[in-house]
């Protein structure tokens, strides 16, 4: 990072940081905050509020947007990167947030190249250098039922970073000291046995939208490694380790850790 780039940093920092009561009360309301050691808070503030300074929010059909909304998103969203850098989240410039799921009008040309128009409803979407597209419903519904391991904001800042070396795949650019071929195999060995529970119809041991692609793969097992870690090392161990190495972060080793403060004190500190 050059000189401009940490003076620039370093005034946002200073000018516009979050107000305490904002940000105590987005820490208190999201589960995925809960179990951060003061330090990874501290960070995740300076993260957020770089965010906010960063992108434009815009609410569709008539939404109004909070201060309390855009943090929620601004957390949620700099919650992957929290050991990956701001930098990840370079590039692109909008966030635009509509009140329920949206149709998206595509063009699809089949085998024999024939052009199909079709509608689907989403929670969201995001391209690399586009804009990331929320429906609030979705982002409370996930929050509402956080064990559920659903979080449309980090799904779709898994596409994110999906696409930094190239086209979305399920491989992000991994750190150097990470193997291509060890991410390559138990990324690849749980999406085939995922698949397969799919299409014989079998109760799918993570959500069955995993199956529809390496990429949509990988955004959903990044949902559960935020939002429901127990889950994922419990199905998917190998894949839980090679996200723990990518990201950066263990949400397992803090939920047990909460866990554990909680039943020793009965309170949760905030801060």
């Amino acid at each position: 990072m050059n000189i401009f780039k940490r003076l620039r940093i370093r005034h946002i920092l200073r000018r516009y940081p979050v107000p305490c009561d904002l940000w105590r009360q987005a820490v208190k309301t999201l589960p995925v905050a809960q179990g951060l050691s003061a330090v990874e808070k501290a960070h995740l503030r300076e993260l957020a509020t770089l965010f906010l300074r960063d992108k434009k929010f815009s609410g569709a059909q008539g939404l109004q947007l909070t201060d309390a909304m855009c943090l929620t998103i601004a957390v949620l969203a700099c919650l992957p990167v929290l050991g990956l850098g701001f930098g990840c989240l370079s590039g692109w410039t909008e966030v635009i947030v509509y009140p329920e799921a949206f149709r998206v009008a595509r063009e699809e040309p089949d085998d024999a190249g024939v052009v199909h128009f079709t509608e689907q409803e989403l929670d969201g979407e995001s391209w690399s250098r586009g804009p990331l597209i929320l429906s609030w419903q979705a982002i409370e519904q996930d929050l509402e039922d956080s064990r559920s391991g659903r979080n449309v904001v980090i799904h779709e800042i898994a596409h994110k970073l999906d696409v930094l070396n190239g086209p979305a795949d399920g491989y992000p650019p991994l750190h150097r000291f990470m193997d291509l071929k060890q991410w390559t195999l138990s990324l690849a060995t749980a999406y085939r046995t995922l698949v397969r529970q799919v299409e014989r119809h079998h109760h799918p041991c993570l959500d069955p939208y995993a199956a529809a692609s390496p990429a949509e793969f990988f955004a959903v097992v990044s949902e559960y490694f935020f939002c429901a870690p127990d889950i994922l090392q419990t199905h998917f161990p190998e894949v839980y380790r090679q996200l723990q190495l990518y990201y950066r972060q263990h949400p397992l080793q803090r939920n047990r850790s909460e866990t554990d403060k909680v039943q020793s004190n009965g309170t949760i500190d905030q801060f």
